[in-house]
Order: structure tokens, then C-alpha cells, then sequence
């Protein structure tokens, strides 16, 4: 008498039919079926052993149920997204939710690299600099109006530009006679030491420190040598001299007149 070979789950013969062995175990097409398969999340039927399975986000679907939501276009074979638990091909999500770039007009599709800037949207390689026409990426940009610059096509095209080096001024400088400068630039004609935030004078438009303005220009203290400056704060003062009388009428600020010095609390 013959070994029996029966269905683990209905007991009946499996010899002459079709079985599949599973968990070490031979069952009949029906009994797996019913114990192993999976049920097709869209039309609720089981996915047979010998249908194909689809799988997507712990759901399962027969080939033919997986398809768009919108336009009934199977996504078997065809890239797509999900938009609150509705499969969509992607073109379908393109019409309804991306949006398009306003340099092209568009479709920017999901997935590939864009930018957003005051509400619109530019595929990376359409968001250019309006001088250059090169793409600015990720890279730092101004705008202007409706157009946008990279930076150093900006500073060449709207930034003030150098009294002394003729480059474009980036940010900071200084101002002397309404005309800009770089804070390096700004310099005394005499010695170069950068004037920015000192004090300083020019002659014939050109500025000075005070010291070099002092050593070349001011008049010099017959009892110190030391220039005149006019300074009131300083040891050196002058004094206005009424020239019939000799007296002495008030301290003066400038050097243009007659002066009688001092060098320490004494009139000399």
C-alpha cells in the first residue's frame, strides 16, 4: 500500500494535482490560496498564486487594480506618487499639484532639483543670472526688479565704484566730498595711514592726517618748533593780537594771523 501525500490543510490526495509546498508543507491551489495569499487592496478579491503581485506601502494589489487614480492608466510598468493615499502617474500629479517654472513654463516634475524664490519656482537650470545668463544654483544672488544677479555680475554692473581704485565697492566704505571709497583706500596723500574713523583734514582736496597735514602745512612754534594746529585741547595755543595796541583780544583757532605762543602756562 502506497504512502499517502494529502493536502496539509484539507487532507485530500494530492497525487495527480497540482500543489505548492509552503512552511515545509504541501497544500492544494485552493487551500494555499486561502491560507497565504494576499488580499488586493483595491478590488478586495485574493491575489491568486498564479496572478501578479504588487506591492506598495504594505498594500497589495492584483497587476491589473494598480493603477492612477485620475486617468485609470496602469502603474505597473510606470513611475508614479502618491497624493493622500491616491496613486497617481506622474503625469497626472504634474497637472494637478507641481508647479511649473517661470522661466520655461514647464512641469517641474517630482524629484528633480528647483528652486523657489518670492513665490515662483525655477527648474535649476533656468534660474540664471540676467548678466552672465550663467545658472546661479546654489550660489548667493541679488535681485533686482524682475531680474536677478549673481554677485559679482552685480557689483560690476550697479555697485559704486573706487575714487582711487576704480573696483567696485562690495559693502562698508567711506564717503569724503561725496565720492565713495574703500576704507583701504581712503588714505592720507602724505604717510598712506588709512584715515577711516580718524580724524583728518585735506588740503587742495586731498586729505591729510592731522600730523602730516601739521609737519607739511601748519606754521610752526617759534619757542618749540612743534606745528600749530589750532588745537585747543592741545599746550599749544594762540592768541589774537590787536596790532596798535599789542593786547591780547581772544584765543583764535586759526593760524592765519598774528600769533604769541605759549608753551606752558606762561605768556611768552
Amino acid at each position: 500500500m502506497s504512502e499517502r501525500f494529502d493536502c496539509d490543510n484539507c487532507k485530500e490526495s494530492l497525487y495527480g494535482r497540482k500543489y505548492i509546498q509552503a512552511e515545509d508543507n504541501p497544500y492544494c491551489i485552493p487551500c494555499y490560496d486561502s491560507l497565504f495569499a494576499n488580499t488586493c487592496d483595491e478590488c478586495k478579491e485574493l491575489i491568486g498564486h498564479d496572478s501578479r503581485e504588487l506591492f506598495y506601502e504594505d498594500r497589495h494589489y492584483h497587476e491589473h487594480c494598480f493603477r492612477c487614480f485620475r486617468c485609470d492608466r496602469s502603474l505597473a510598468d510606470e513611475p508614479f506618487t502618491s497624493q493622500d493615499d491616491a496613486l497617481l502617474c506622474n503625469d497626472c500629479y504634474c497637472n494637478e499639484f507641481s508647479s511649473k517654472c517661470v522661466a520655461c513654463d514647464k512641469t517641474v516634475m517630482p524629484g528633480t532639483r528647483k528652486l523657489e524664490y518670492a513665490g515662483s519656482t525655477w527648474h535649476e537650470g533656468c534660474f540664471i543670472c540676467n548678466s552672465c545668463q550663467q545658472p546661479i544654483g546654489s550660489k548667493s544672488f541679488i535681485p533686482d526688479k524682475d531680474d536677478h544677479y549673481c554677485v559679482p555680475c552685480y557689483e560690476n554692473k550697479f555697485a559704486p565704484r573706487c575714487t582711487r581704485c576704480k573696483q567696485a565697492l562690495a559693502k562698508g566704505g567711506v564717503t569724503y566730498r561725496d565720492e565713495p571709497w574703500h576704507k583701504e583706500c581712503f588714505v592720507c596723500t602724505s604717510c598712506k595711514v588709512q584715515l577711516a574713523g580718524q580724524h583728518f583734514t585735506s588740503r587742495d582736496d586731498s586729505p591729510y592726517c592731522i600730523k602730516c597735514f601739521g609737519n607739511l602745512y601748519a606754521k610752526k612754534c617759534e619757542a618749540c618748533k612743534k606745528p600749530i594746529t589750532g588745537n585747543m585741547h592741545g599746550r599749544h595755543y594762540g592768541l589774537k593780537i590787536d596790532m596798535d595796541s599789542g593786547a591780547a583780544t581772544g584765543f583764535m583757532s586759526g593760524i592765519t594771523d598774528v600769533f604769541v605762543l605759549t608753551t606752558c602756562d606762561e605768556l611768552i
